[in-house]
C-alpha cells in the first residue's frame, strides 16, 4: 500500500493475539497520519480460544476458529513479519526475531499470550502436550486423532480448570467417546474458582461420561505410557495433555521490562509498562498492576478498545487514559453436546439454550475479521494542526512536497553511513571477503567495483527490477534477490555477485534506515546461502519500496544452457517444470482481501526456494535448454523456448498435470488474475487448440506470471524419471512431467494442449 504521508514513527505489534487483531481492524478505520503500524506473528493465522473447545469437538471447521492475519493486515495497511519474537533490546528499541534481524520501532505492543506452566513436572517437556501455544496444540491433536483411529487411547489430562474440563469433554467428543479420559487436579475438585452450583454441574456430567477425575493429586512425572503424581500414584496414558497455570514467554523477564512475580509484563491502568513508556502490554502476557485478572481471552478482547486508544495517544503525545476491568463476568462454557454452562458470581445453569448463545457471540466475534469489505472506510480526515499528528510529521511533510530528484534524491549519507555499520556487524562475511579476484568492492571507497574473470570463464550478467510484493523488506530483499538470480541459473552460471539499486519511499531518517537495513538484510541472506556477495549500489527516494540487481556469474562457454535447443533432438524430450504456478493469481487476490494466509504461506515458501539446486540436478541429467518462468508466464516462456529451437519441434503441454500453488486455482477461476495475465493471454493464440481447454481450470494458469518462479527445462526422456526424484529430494516437490518435444520432418513449430 503506497503511504498517503511520508512515514514519521512506526508501531510494533508483537503477537497475534485477539488484543492485536481487534488494533489492527480498529486500525484500519481511523489509522494515525504518517504511522506505520506493523505486526509480527510466527503464525499467519490466529486461532479464537473461544472456539477451540468446539473445534476439538469437531463442531467447528479449522478456517472458522482462525483469524487470517496476513489479510487482517493487508485490510489496516499494516506490514505483516511472519516471525518470532524471542527478546526485546530496549536501549536499541528493536525486537528480536528468530532467525532474521532484529527490527525496530518507537512504540512496541505485547500481546503474546502464555503458555501452560510445568512447575517441577519430570518429563513434561518431552512427553505432554502443551495446551498453549494453541498451533502447536492443534497440530499435535490432528496427529493424535490419525493414530486414534481403531483404538481406545488413553488420555490424562492435566489441570481440572475450566480449560482442562472442556479439553477433557470435547476429546472424548470428537473420539466419539472410544477413549479413557482422565484429568489430574491438585485442588479439591475441578473448576477452583466457579461457584458450587458450576462445580458440581460439571462434576456430574464428567462421572455420566465416564471421565475419571483424581482430585487432591499433583503431578510430578510424565514418561513414555504413564504419569506419576506425588503420593506415588501411577495414571497409564498414551497422550497426555497440559491446561495448568498461565506462565509468560520468558524473554519478556529477560528484556529487562518490569513484570510481576510469575514474569508477566506489569502495566499501568494505561496497558503502559510501568518502566518503559514506550512499551505496551495486553492480554494473558501482562498483568495491570492495580487490577490484576484471570488470564482469560476475555479481557484480552476487552482491553482492544482502550491499547488502541493509548497507542494514539502516545503517538500524538496526548495523555493516556486508565481503564479498569471489570472483576466478574459471564463464563460459557461448553460441554461438548451443543449445551454449554453458565457462571457468573452464583449463577450455575446448564442448557441448550447457552450453546446457542454461546455460539452467536463467537460467531459474531469472528465475522469481524471474515466480513471485511474490499476496502476500508477511512472514518479520520488528515490532521489539521500539528496537535493531532505525530511529532515531526508536519516537518516531513513539507520537506516531502520540495523533494528534489535527479542525484538529489539519493538517501541522505548519514543513513547508509549507519546502516552499512549495523550490517558489517550483522554480517562479516559478507565484507571481506580474502578473494584475490575482487579488487574494488563495498570494502574499499572506489566509485565502482572491479573483479577478474578467472581463465576460461564467461561472465553472465543479467539485471532486473521489481516494485515490493510483500510489506516485510527482509523478505521482500530475499525474494527480490532469488528471482534476480535466477535468470543466471537458467543458463547454468554459477553466481559470484550483484550490484543492487535501492527504491525508499519517503520517511523520517531512522524509519528509511530501518526499512534499507531490512531489505539489504535480506539480499545478503540469500547472496550468502547462494556464496555470493554485494559489491555496491545506489539509493534513491521514490513512491514505493523497490529493488533492482544486477546479478554477476561465471560459466564454462561449453556448458552454457540456452533458452532453445541447438540442434534437432534424436530423441524425445522430456519438459520439466520445478516449482507450482499461480503466485500472480494469488498477490492479485490479496490485493483484494480475497486470499487465505495459508495460501500466501505456501506461495511464499516456494518463492523462497533458490533455482542453484534445479539448475545443478538438471545439468546433471543431461539437459538442453532451460529458462526460467517469470513475468510472460509459462506459454510465453514455452513459446520462446520453442521458438528458438529448430523448426520442426513440437511440444505436447499436459495441462491437467500443470502444478498450482494451494489456492492458485481457486483464484483464478473467481477471477482474481494478475494484471499481466491479459497481456499474457495473447500467447494463446499461437497455441493450436485452445479454444478446446479455454474452460479447463488450469487454462489460465498458463498466462499467471510468476515471481521467483521455477526453471522451464527440457530433458531427456530417458532420464526424466530420475531427474525428477532428485528434484522432489532436494525439496522441489512440486516439480512436474508438463509435457515432450519432439522433432519431426517438417517445418513448423508446434504448440499443443493435452489432457
Amino acid at each position: 500500500m503506497t503511504p498517503s504521508a511520508p512515514i514519521a514513527r512506526e508501531v510494533l505489534l508483537v503477537g497475534g493475539g485477539h488484543s492485536h487483531a481487534l488494533v489492527l481492524r480498529m486500525w484500519a478505520m481511523r489509522p494515525v497520519p504518517g504511522v506505520r503500524l506493523t505486526l509480527v506473528s510466527d503464525v499467519s493465522h490466529a486461532p479464537y480460544s473461544g472456539m477451540l473447545p468446539g473445534h476439538l469437538a469437531g463442531f467447528y471447521s479449522w478456517d472458522e476458529i482462525h483469524i487470517d492475519l496476513r489479510r487482517l493486515c493487508e485490510f489496516a495497511g499494516a506490514t505483516f513479519l511472519h516471525a518470532r519474537a524471542t527478546g526485546l533490546d530496549l536501549a536499541a528499541k528493536r525486537v528480536l526475531l528468530d532467525g532474521r534481524p532484529a527490527h525496530g520501532f518507537d512504540l512496541v505492543s505485547l500481546n503474546t499470550g502464555s503458555t501452560p506452566a510445568a512447575p517441577g513436572i519430570e518429563g513434561a517437556a518431552d512427553h505432554a502436550v502443551p495446551a498453549k501455544p494453541v498451533p502447536q496444540f492443534l497440530a499435535a491433536w490432528e496427529r493424535i486423532v490419525t493414530d486414534s483411529a481403531g483404538k481406545e487411547p488413553r488420555l490424562v489430562v492435566i489441570g481440572g480448570g475450566a480449560g482442562g474440563v472442556e479439553l477433557a469433554l470435547s476429546c472424548q467428543q470428537r473420539l466419539q467417546r472410544r477413549c479413557h479420559v482422565t484429568i489430574i487436579h491438585r485442588g479439591a475438585g475441578v473448576m477452583t474458582g466457579h461457584n458450587d452450583g458450576v462445580r458440581k454441574i460439571l462434576t456430574r456430567l464428567l462421572a455420566e461420561r465416564g471421565i475419571s477425575v483424581l482430585s487432591g493429586k499433583r503431578v510430578t512425572a510424565v514418561r513414555d505410557g504413564s504419569v506419576m503424581t506425588s503420593d506415588g500414584t501411577v495414571v497409564p496414558a498414551d497422550h497426555v495433555f497440559r491446561v495448568t497455570n498461565a506462565a509468560p514467554p520468558g524473554w519478556i523477564r529477560e528484556s529487562g521490562l518490569a513484570c510481576d512475580d510469575a514474569g508477566f509484563a506489569l502495566v499501568a491502568d494505561t496497558l503502559c509498562s510501568t518502566s518503559h513508556p514506550f512499551v505496551f502490554a495486553a492480554g494473558d502476557c501482562a498483568t495491570i498492576a492495580t487490577a490484576p485478572r484471570p488470564k482469560s481471552g476475555v479481557f484480552a478482547v476487552r482491553a482492544a478498545r482502550h491499547l488502541i486508544e493509548n497507542l494514539r495517544r502516545a503517538l500524538l503525545d496526548q495523555p493516556l487514559q486508565p481503564w479498569q476491568p471489570q472483576k466478574n463476568f459471564l463464563s460459557l462454557i461448553g460441554t461438548a453436546d451443543h449445551a454449554a454452562v453458565a457462571s457468573r458470581a452464583h449463577l450455575a445453569w446448564h442448557s441448550p439454550r447457552l450453546w446457542t448463545l454461546k455460539d452467536w457471540i463467537d460467531r459474531r466475534f469472528m465475522r469481524k475479521f471474515s466480513d471485511l469489505p474490499q476496502q476500508p472506510m477511512r472514518l479520520e480526515k488528515p490532521a489539521a494542526s500539528p496537535a493531532a499528528q505525530p511529532d515531526g510529521l508536519a516537518d516531513l511533510q513539507r520537506r516531502a512536497a520540495m523533494r528534489c530528484l535527479g542525484c538529489a534524491a539519493k538517501v541522505g549519507p548519514a543513513i547508509l553511513r549507519d546502516t552499512m555499520a549495523r550490517l558489517r556487524a550483522e554480517n562479516p562475511d559478507a565484507f571481506s571477503s580474502g578473494d584475490a579476484s575482487l579488487l574494488a568492492g563495498l570494502d574499499q571507497p572506489d566509485d565502482a567495483a572491479v573483479f577478474l574473470t578467472p581463465a576460461g570463464q564467461a561472465l553472465v550478467q543479467t539485471v532486473d527490477y521489481m516494485p515490493a510484493l510483500v510489506s516485510d523488506p527482509w523478505l521482500f530483499g530475499r525474494i527480490a534477490t532469488l528471482h534476480c538470480f535466477s535468470d543466471l541459473f537458467a543458463m547454468g552460471a554459477t553466481p559470484h555477485s550483484c550490484l543492487a539499486a535501492a527504491l525508499l519511499p519517503f520517511a523520517a531518517e531512522s524509519v528509511t534506515a530501518e526499512t534499507l537495513f531490512q531489505l539489504l538484510s535480506g539480499v545478503l541472506h540469500e547472496l550468502k546461502s547462494l556464496n555470493a556477495r554485494l559489491l555496491g549500489g545506489h539509493t534513491a527516494e521514490g513512491a514505493v519500496l523497490g529493488l533492482a540487481l544486477t546479478c554477476n556469474g561465471l560459466a564454462d562457454p561449453a556448458r552454457l544452457l540456452r533458452k532453445g535447443l541447438s540442434v534437432p533432438p534424436t530423441e524425445p524430450l522430456a519438459l520439466i517444470l520445478t516449482k507450482p504456478l499461480g503466485t500472480g493469481a494469488l498477490f492479485a487476490a490479496s490485493m483484494r482481501l480475497a486470499v487465505r494466509g495459508h495460501w500466501i504461506d505456501s506461495a511464499l515458501a516456494s518463492m523462497l526456494m533458490s533455482n542453484l539446486p534445479a539448475a545443478q540436478i538438471l545439468q546433471a541429467h543431461g539437459a538442453l535448454a532451460c529458462t526460467d518462468v517469470t513475468g510472460f508466464g509459462l506459454a510465453g516462456h514455452l513459446l520462446e523456448m520453442l521458438n528458438a529451437s529448430p523448426p520442426g519441434c513440437s511440444v505436447s503441454l499436459k495441462l491437467g498435470a500443470l502444478p498450482a500453488v494451494p489456492g492458485a486455482v481457486d483464484c483464478l477461476t473467481a477471477g482474481h488474475l494478475s494484471s499481466l495475465s491479459p497481456a499474457n493471454s495473447r500467447a494463446a493464440a499461437a497455441l493450436d487448440n485452445a479454444a478446446d481447454f479455454a474452460t479447463h481450470p488450469h487454462f489460465p494458469l498458463l498466462f499467471d506470471p510468476q515471481t521467483s518462479g521455477g526453471l522451464l527445462a527440457l530433458v531427456p526422456a530417458s532420464l526424466a524419471a530420475t531427474c525428477l526424484r532428485d528434484l522432489h529430494t532436494s525439496g522441489l516437490d512440486g516439480a512436474s512431467i508438463i509435457g515432450e518435444l519432439t522433432h519431426g520432418d517438417g517445418l513448423e513449430r508446434r504448440l499443443q494442449l493435452v489432457c
